[in-house]
């Protein structure tokens, strides 16, 4: 068994322990499985694509995905569709820009497939390094701001105002008096570190939501309809790629934010768990990671996974800190999460029985999360700190975070060049200036 461990998961009997491996994976699925729950509540205001077949989609990605990684990279990192690119799917790319959802499948799949090029042929490293660490640190924040945003409007605690456009909702009744509770009860439990603090949160919150009424129907919040049952098919949503609008501008736009977030996320991930787990050093190289093309490819074929399988972008996900802090650090950490996954397929009427209230305190709570990189941002240095502002409160508030990204690339060239700094903008980011104004010109 422990030559087979060795070969199919990089595990050193010597130093590694079965137990623990197989704890930290399932302590990494009881942290991330709230997506199992949020992807289908926010994929829930696209028609045509089912709950049931997209939490299908959703658990079959991350499955794929985690798989990859603990097979190929043999590294205890799990996957699974990524928020804040779920968001940018629904919201902006459907909602915002008035696509279909078969048109931002299509640019998910030309992203994960983009992706995969610049893997092998280790491009990405040179668009990487071509945008500012001013913006990478703008642009985590912002989506943060972003998905808190979107919890509190599918909480019903923000809600449209005529006159100001936003305002405080009803918070003594209904959904909203659900997703504060929820809010408050989710925050307790991270903030006391329990393991799977944010799914016990939603659980929690779901149950109280039977007794939590709507005020408009008198019914009760939560609905149940089972626990168990066989998964849904994903047919309804599986391969479903429209071709004809490839060849825009909006869809070169739609594929580069795809590809942009999710790289800086992967990248990020990686980086940040490795150093948190001391496995790399704080000053060392942020590429010197051992195996990180082969974490990309894993990240890059789970995204393809599942673009044909009907969800947004599948990425590595920060969560896999917390099986790494249990002491996983072979694939077979990312083996036991991917089983984790796949036994949730079979409890689908459980997760999709949990309201949009009981899902907003893990969107918040996960904007909380995104938003330490700012206190790394030069504030005191104008030419950085607007630029930074401008990615960062764009996004809420023009919702989307491809105008946020675009907007603090236009800024950072603009601000740089009045200020005669020229030294500071490379030619990569003169190239992107002018192409993303060309997009609000002439589109």
């Amino acid at each position: 068994m422990k030559p087979a461990f060795e070969k199919l998961f990089g595990f050193d009997s010597k130093v590694n322990n079965v137990r623990t491996e197989i704890l930290a994976g399932i302590t990494t699925f009881l942290t991330m499985a709230y997506i199992l729950a949020v992807n289908p509540a926010i994929f829930s205001a696209l028609d045509g694509m089912p709950g049931g077949a997209v939490f299908t989609a959703t658990a079959l990605a991350a499955i794929i995905g985690t798989l990859v990684m603990a097979l190929y990279a043999r590294k205890p990192f799990a996957l699974a569709p990524g928020m804040g690119l779920n968001a940018f799917f629904v919201y902006t790319v459907c909602l915002g820009m008035g696509y279909s959802w078969q048109f931002a499948l299509t640019a998910v799949l030309l992203e994960g497939l983009l992706f995969i090029i610049l893997t092998l042929t280790k491009v990405r490293s040179w668009l990487l390094n071509a945008i500012p660490g001013t913006l990478k640190k703008a642009i985590g924040a912002g989506i943060g701001l972003f998905i808190a945003f979107i919890g509190m409007q599918n909480a019903g605690i923000i809600v449209n105002n005529d006159a100001t456009l936003v305002s405080l909702g009803h918070v003594t009744e209904g959904k909203a008096l659900l997703g504060l509770i929820g809010l408050f009860i989710t925050s307790g439990l991270v903030m006391a570190k329990i393991r799977g603090g944010m799914l016990w949160g939603i659980l929690i919150t779901t149950l109280l939501g039977l007794v939590i009424k709507d005020p408009a129907t008198g019914e009760a919040i939560t609905k149940f309809s089972g626990v168990v049952s066989l998964p849904d098919s994903v047919k309804p949503i599986a391969f479903q790629f429209e071709w004809h609008n490839i060849f825009t501008l909006d869809m070169l736009v739609i594929v580069f934010t795809f590809l942009f977030i999710d790289m800086f996320d992967t990248m990020g991930t990686i980086i940040g768990v490795h150093q948190g787990a001391g496995l790399i050093p704080d000053d060392g190289p942020r590429d010197n990671v051992p195996d990180m093309e082969k974490m990309f490819l894993a990240d890059s074929i789970g995204t393809v996974a599942g673009a044909c399988l009907g969800t947004s972008t599948t990425t590595t996900y920060v969560e896999s800190a917390s099986g790494v802090g249990e002491g996983g650090r072979t694939g077979l950490t990312a083996f036991s999460t991917a089983v984790c996954f796949a036994l949730a397929l079979f409890f689908s009427p459980l997760f999709l029985a949990i309201p949009s209230a009981a899902t907003a305190p893990a969107l918040i709570i996960v904007g909380v999360m995104m938003m330490p990189s700012i206190k790394r941002i030069h504030w005191d240095d104008y030419c950085k700190a607007i630029p930074a502002f401008l990615t960062i409160i764009m996004m809420p508030l023009a919702y989307s975070i491809s105008d946020g990204i675009l907007i603090g690339v236009i800024s950072y060239v603009a601000t740089h060049a009045v200020a005669g700094r020229f030294k500071d903008i490379s030619i990569t980011m003169w190239i992107l200036a002018a192409l993303f104004i060309c997009k609000y010109v002439f589109i």
